[in-house]
């Protein structure tokens, strides 16, 4: 792995590790959005290391954790027991069974919790949205600032041209990933649904196959393409008469997530309660 030497030598803008500096928890430490996560707050001014949590019985127990992500030693070991640590927030790029227990310990201990777990269903976010309600909660399908300004582009395409544009949002992530759509199609149907004033969860399209028919009137179309190392690609295509309207991210390295989420929580601190997203972070509410 090539660690940038500014990132190895634990550069931070002037002043370093002082005193009020934000102290977050990697949960998942050991695995490729752990290991950004950790070069993400080493590289950051403002936040510090403050542990690091792996899954019962994995083989990086007891190791450092900056060492295992290529910085120097910094005397934070992997453990297992969450409960032994305190900090300010927890960074939690997991599965979803995995993020829902850390939401209640989170909500339970007063830690904000920064989401970017995907693969998460309405029943997993309505459990999201109750421990929202004692501690800050920020969850995104995708923390990277240019998805969410993305999406925010995508809104006011989907408001501006009528039902004669199909919508089509078309993703490919690598050969490891293991839901799709991914969760920033997701958002990105999300946003189009909103600007169109429809739910996306009654016009979704989430895979095509056979004799399917024409194309239903006002769907919104996803299709996953997975292989390679792909960190992430997404278009959002508007189709329409003799035109069509194409509109696209392309990820290049997971520090884009990495660095959005140690954002999310310097921006969480002191919040109150609620469940909150990258929007809110970036100031792309309405």
């Amino acid at each position: 792995m090539n660690v940038p030497a500014a990132l190895k030598r634990g550069a931070k803008r002037e002043a370093s590790m002082q005193s009020d500096d934000m102290s977050l928890i990697v949960v998942g430490a050991a695995g490729r959005m752990g290991q950004a996560l950790i070069r993400a707050i080493d590289a950051i001014a403002g936040v510090r290391l403050g542990g690091a949590i792996e899954r019962p019985g994995a083989p990086t127990i007891g190791r450092d954790a900056a060492a295992l992500a290529g910085l120097d030693p910094q005397g934070i070991l992997i453990t297992d027991d969450i409960g032994s640590l305190k900090a300010d927030a927890i960074l939690d790029f997991t599965a979803p069974q995995a993020t829902l227990a850390f939401a209640e310990i989170a909500a339970a201990s007063g830690m904000a919790h920064i989401v970017g777990t995907t693969g998460l269903e309405e029943a997993d976010l309505a459990v999201l949205r109750a421990a929202a309600k004692r501690t800050a909660i920020v969850r995104s399908g995708n923390m990277s600032l240019g998805v969410n300004l993305l999406a925010g582009l995508v809104k006011q395409a989907a408001a501006a041209l009528d039902e004669d544009f199909d919508i089509e949002i078309v993703e490919m992530h690598h050969r490891m990933k293991v839901d799709a759509p991914s969760g920033t199609a997701l958002l990105l149907g999300e946003a189009a649904a909103a600007g169109r004033g429809i739910t996306l969860a009654q016009h979704a399209e989430r895979g095509r196959d056979g004799i399917t028919g024409r194309r239903a009137e006002g769907a919104i179309g996803f299709a996953s393409l997975r292989g390679g190392t792909v960190v992430g690609e997404h278009t959002v295509t508007f189709a329409g008469e003799l035109e069509r309207i194409e509109l696209t991210h392309r990820a290049e390295d997971r520090s884009i997530f990495a660095r959005g989420a140690v954002k999310a929580a310097l921006w969480a601190r002191g919040k109150p309660p609620g469940f909150y997203s990258m929007a809110d972070v970036l100031g792309f509410t309405d």
